[in-house]
């Protein structure tokens, strides 16, 4: 272990960026897994206790069972049995809920993003400080002095390694939390799109129901 932090140790100053950029993405990575696991609720247990409710006649039980539920998905479905009891709309509130809830589902990720970009650019840097500082030992001792050349190229290669490293792991947590993300979002769709289904076909039942007892 100390072998490996004395090897990163002669990257150079430009370790000192990369090290709190890989702080920095390993805090990110480990926040938004929790974050996403709690968000990523299959809701389809939710959305059934919610229609048997209401069928059952308990709407203000159905918003209750939603409003327990966890994740985003409860929250639009919650959103959307308010406003229906409310007398509006309920595709609008579940639209503006919905807007509400993803900010923070891609919260901190554009760290991450960043992390990516920026990671090979400083090892770039530290290849290029590297470079400058064996030619300046050429430059002023020739080739008489093959520990400071070697040290300079040894320098220039574990600053890039280094950033290269940081920069694929980064990337692969950000793919990974954006394809979480959309999985979420495209729940939150799905569960919004029953339930506006839903919701209309007992309003027409119900007219159905009115109209024959009307007739008769």
């Amino acid at each position: 272990m100390l072998q490996f932090v004395h090897t990163l140790a002669q990257g150079g100053l430009v370790m000192v960026p990369l090290f709190a950029c890989s702080l920095t993405a390993l805090a990110v990575i480990i926040e938004r897994a929790w974050v996403l696991r709690r968000a990523a609720v299959q809701a389809e247990g939710l959305f059934g206790e919610i229609r048997r409710l209401y069928c059952e006649g308990m709407p203000t039980g159905a918003l209750q069972a939603a409003r327990r539920g966890r994740g985003p998905v409860a929250a639009v479905l919650a959103a959307g049995l308010e406003a229906h009891l409310a007398g509006k709309e309920p595709e609008t509130a579940m639209e503006e809920q919905a807007l509400a809830e993803l900010p923070g589902l891609n919260h901190r990720l554009v760290v991450l993003d960043t992390i990516v970009t920026i990671s090979p650019l400083l090892g770039l840097l530290g290849t290029v400080t590297g470079m400058i500082r064996s030619f300046g030992i050429i430059a002023r001792q020739g080739t008489n002095h093959p520990a400071g050349i070697t040290a300079g190229i040894a320098e220039a290669l574990i600053a890039t390694a280094t950033g290269l490293v940081i920069a694929i792991i980064s990337l692969v947590g950000y793919n990974y939390f954006l394809d979480r993300v959309k999985g979420i979002t495209g729940e939150i769709e799905l569960r919004s799109t029953q339930l506006t289904n839903f919701l209309e076909a007992v309003r027409k039942e119900r007219e159905a129901v009115a109209l024959e007892t009307t007739g008769v």
